[in-house]
């Protein structure tokens, strides 16, 4: 259902919540695509689809065989696939990225961007974040971290020229993510410096030919929120779109840090929209808002992710994701039709090796529960950021408990007596803003304890003969800002002995 882009109207950032780091974009006629960082889950690079560059809807994941996602079960958590760049080219969709855990660049190709995608085709290129762009005469350039820029056979994935080192940005770490444009007479490469944190930015410059000399824009920055109070932090790592009415826009990452000092982001870095405006031939836009004018023309609403799932379909949506791999014969849709079941392939999820499927936390006030069937096996939900930081509600021998890993630390805090019928296992996540309700003064509770963490985890059992409250953890654990990274929390269904069946999951909203 579309309206006819009344004035007035703006979006929500960002627009596509949730762990979906390092975004690129691309536009074929009126649909636009868009594509994210993995790291170490499988499937691979999640590819998402609009009309109208706020409503989005996940079409599938680019890298969905293990033969084009090789990840070994000793990959540390935050390796993987980095950075992607998709662009479409004569007919075709090209995706190019870098798997730091071996085989380095590669690129795979597909007629239609919900694929099949191609075999990878590797690249013989050191460093990370590729791009691709087409010259008039049909030259195919990549652009990798550094910058450096080759030409390169997209087919045979063969270096035929360079790589020939030609910005290193205005002078902060980490020059990255580059991306590279053909406008008018000039090439522009857009760059992402000062890491991925708080000094987080977007530089360009322009040259006449892609492999230079650059002139750096006289407005650098182009964006950047470092020593900023804005909500939305470490903003960067940006890819630009032209629209279909000319209009230019950009999509970019960012974090929504929350909390007492030093203030913690768990959901991940997520992807941002903002406006781009042409001024004097460089492209310039404001800061990221949580609301901004919407893109004009038609609006088109498309159905959000499901927030129940009763694993009625012949296979497993596209948002749904493992650690390192999803090994055969560990789940199943049809042993037992209407369920999902999950066969134990390591005893815990401190080690890699485990048996896990879940979904990423798209809402800092958000409600996830799944139904547990009798005769599982040891099992539970999950809130995982990695082997060393996740909380985890269990159930075993007709006891339910919550075990907390943080860094070397595992333990039990606390355990229950259930009965033997199917339970519904729950986790509420609360901002800290609706917690500590015997609040005495701004930030400080009545015991004189300053609720610093971002949010509270809540896990709970229901059963026919009502709620049991388990146990209320303090979220900050489960952070970047904690554990290290560049990923985010990932809610999910694990069983760690025999087998488990669960009914249906669901992940919503709670504000």
């Amino acid at each position: 259902m579309a309206d006819d882009g009344a004035a007035g109207r703006t979006y929500g950032n960002p627009v596509i919540p949730g762990f979906h780091p390092d975004p690129s974009i691309c536009r074929v006629g009126d649909d636009y695509y868009v594509v994210c960082s993995s790291f170490e889950y499988f499937p691979g690079v999640p590819i998402f689809h609009s009309r109208d560059l706020v409503h989005w809807r996940q079409i599938g994941n680019v890298l969905d065989r293990p033969a084009q996602l090789p990840l070994p079960d000793d990959l540390p958590a935050s390796a993987g696939i980095y950075a992607p760049t998709i662009r479409y080219h004569d007919g075709r969709f090209y995706m190019i990225t870098t798997n730091v855990a071996g085989g380095g660049t590669f690129l795979v190709t597909a007629d239609r961007p919900e694929g099949p995608w191609s075999d990878p085709v590797r690249i013989d290129l050191p460093g990370i974040d590729p791009d691709l762009a087409w010259d008039e005469d049909g030259s195919c350039w990549c652009a990798v971290s550094g910058v450096r820029v080759a030409r390169i056979d997209p087919v045979t994935g063969e270096v035929l020229e360079g790589p020939v080192p030609v910005w290193s940005g205005t002078g902060l770490q980490h020059p990255e993510a580059p991306h590279l444009y053909r406008i008018g007479p000039w090439w522009y490469l857009l760059l992402a410096e000062g890491g991925t944190a708080h000094g987080h930015s977007v530089s360009v410059a322009r040259a006449r030919s892609p492999l230079g000399p650059y002139e750096a824009a006289p407005a650098n920055p182009l964006l950047t929120h470092a020593g900023t109070d804005l909500p939305v932090q470490c903003t960067g790592h940006a890819d630009l779109v032209e629209a279909a009415d000319g209009r230019w826009w950009m999509v970019l990452l960012g974090t929504r840090p929350r909390g007492w000092f030093p203030r913690f982001h768990v959901l991940g870095r997520e992807t941002f929209l903002v406006p781009v405006e042409w001024v004097d031939g460089w492209p310039r836009t404001g800061p990221v808002r949580e609301r901004h004018p919407a893109p004009a023309g038609a609006w088109h609403p498309v159905p959000p992710e499901p927030e129940r799932d009763d694993f009625d379909a012949p296979g497993l949506a596209p948002y749904w994701i493992s650690p390192r791999r999803r090994a055969e014969g560990s789940w199943s849709l049809s042993d037992r039709p209407g369920r999902l079941t999950l066969t134990a392939t390591g005893d815990s999820l401190d080690r890699p090796g485990y048996t896990f499927v879940g979904r990423r936390q798209r809402h800092p006030d958000c409600r996830t529960a799944a139904r547990l069937e009798p005769g599982s096996g040891r099992a539970g939900l999950s809130v995982r950021l990695d082997e060393a930081h996740h909380y985890d509600l269990e159930v075993s021998g007709g006891e339910a408990g919550v075990v907390v890993r943080i860094g070397p630390v595992r333990q039990w805090v606390a355990r229950r007596p259930v009965p033997p019928g199917p339970l519904t296992l729950v986790v509420d996540i609360r901002t800290t803003d609706q917690v500590a309700p015997s609040v005495t003064a701004p930030g400080q509770r009545a015991d004189g304890v300053r609720p610093a963490g971002p949010d509270t985890i809540a896990f709970s059992v229901e059963t026919a003969d009502g709620t049991e409250p388990l146990a209320e953890l303090d979220g900050r654990y489960l952070s970047t800002e904690v554990a290290g990274g560049f990923t985010g929390r990932v809610i999910g269904l694990y069983v760690t002995e025999g087998t488990a069946a669960f009914d249906w999951c669901e992940h919503r909203p709670t504000r």
